[in-house]
């Protein structure tokens, strides 16, 4: 099956302050997606932002992210799914406070 990146993006607050519907729903997807009949291949969580370092153009390196936005990059699954109809399905399954999610496919390797 091919296979896509589901790029997590959602405002930064520390884990505690995540709520707990949104935790159980984290959770609960798990079951969700292989319902759905997908494979988790790997997942991840972030560090904040804050604590990135960028290399920009001319190999200069600096401290924080690349990009200013209300949204941080948080997390990476990467599925199987039997195509983008089938990933799109799973990435409704994620939870999102007020960011959003982004699926892409990824390059056969």
């Amino acid at each position: 099956m091919p296979k896509y990146a589901i790029l997590i993006y959602e405002r930064e607050i520390p884990v505690e302050e995540i709520p707990a519907d949104v935790m159980e729903a984290n959770i609960a997807a798990e079951e969700g997606i292989k319902a759905l009949g997908a494979r988790v291949v790997d997942e991840t969580a972030l560090q904040p932002a804050s604590v990135a370092t960028t290399i920009r153009k001319g190999g200069v390196v600096t401290d924080g992210p690349f990009l200013e936005t209300k949204e941080a990059f948080a997390g990476i699954f990467v599925i199987e799914a039997r195509d983008l109809d089938h990933a799109i399905q799973v990435g409704k399954l994620l939870p999102i406070m007020d960011g959003g999610v982004e699926i892409r496919p990824l390059v056969d390797s």
